[in-house]
């Protein structure tokens, strides 16, 4: 009797642990492949697939196609949420090798494996503790509809169809319009009310002026008067004096003729 395949995540004999999706005969050693196949164990599959995105070995294009499979399986065969599966199990099984000779030296053969082997990822529905997690975390950071973390491909398909869906919807395009038309009138409100105001401060403005100047002639005026009444007596006891003198001369000659 066998026993359970513990590999898959599997405890009972005969037990299912999620869906699962197989690549064989990879041309490349299991080594290789479980190097990275360490670095998506566990991991939601969002988080997976970004993960073999940006690594930088071969031997991740072949992974993460068979992500790709197990979650389209899962999606399609056992009606889950893409969203909501993780890499419970992934592993990498030796394939056959294909033997190669390599001549060298004095009439010697050096043997070349090439190896293959057979890359199994299984998917399964993480739990809702897990789930609650993850969507408080993305709603923190902003979530499908902020400016937070990058949408996932399914949330940013639906957002892009509801966006598409409101702008073509004709009732929407009525709304728009109004309130694009409340927005001008407004607008051209503000300008009238703001060009009033720049009049009305610059008439004030010329009637400040011209109170002053005429402040300031005034004071120049009473200033130029009060000048002259000042400087007019003087003027007058010179020719006062200068007649008298005038006057005493004149009775002097006749005296003396």
């Amino acid at each position: 009797m066998t026993g359970p395949k513990l590999n898959e995540k599997s405890f009972v004999v005969g037990e299912r642990s999620g869906t699962k999706a197989t690549a064989k005969y990879v041309r490349a050693s299991a080594s290789k492949a479980r190097v990275v196949l360490d670095l998506i164990r566990g991991l939601d599959v969002v988080s997976a697939d970004q993960v073999l995105q940006f690594t930088d070995r071969h031997i991740a294009r072949d992974v993460r196609k068979v992500l790709a499979s197990a979650v389209a399986n899962a999606v399609n065969n056992d009606d889950q949420d893409a969203e909501e599966l993780f890499v419970v199990a992934c592993f990498a099984d030796e394939g056959p090798t294909l033997k190669r000779f390599r001549p060298r030296a004095r009439g010697r053969a050096s043997r070349i494996n090439k190896r293959s082997c057979h890359i199994t990822v299984i998917v399964a529905r993480m739990s809702d503790d897990r789930i609650a997690v993850i969507q408080a975390r993305q709603e923190r950071a902003g979530g499908s509809a902020g400016r937070g973390r990058p949408q996932t491909s399914a949330a940013s398909r639906r957002a892009r169809v509801e966006r598409s869906r409101k702008k073509t919807s004709p009732e929407t395009a009525a709304e728009e319009a109004a309130i694009d038309t409340a927005t001008a009138e407004a607008a051209d409100e503000q300008d009238v009310v703001d060009t009033t105001a720049e009049l009305a401060a610059d008439v004030e403005t010329e009637v400040a002026e011209t109170e002053a100047q005429a402040i300031e002639t005034e004071v120049a005026e009473v200033a130029v008067e009060e000048n002259e009444d000042v400087s007019t007596p003087a003027e007058g006891s010179a020719s006062d004096e200068a007649e008298a003198s005038r006057v005493e001369s004149e009775a002097d000659d006749e005296g003396a003729v």
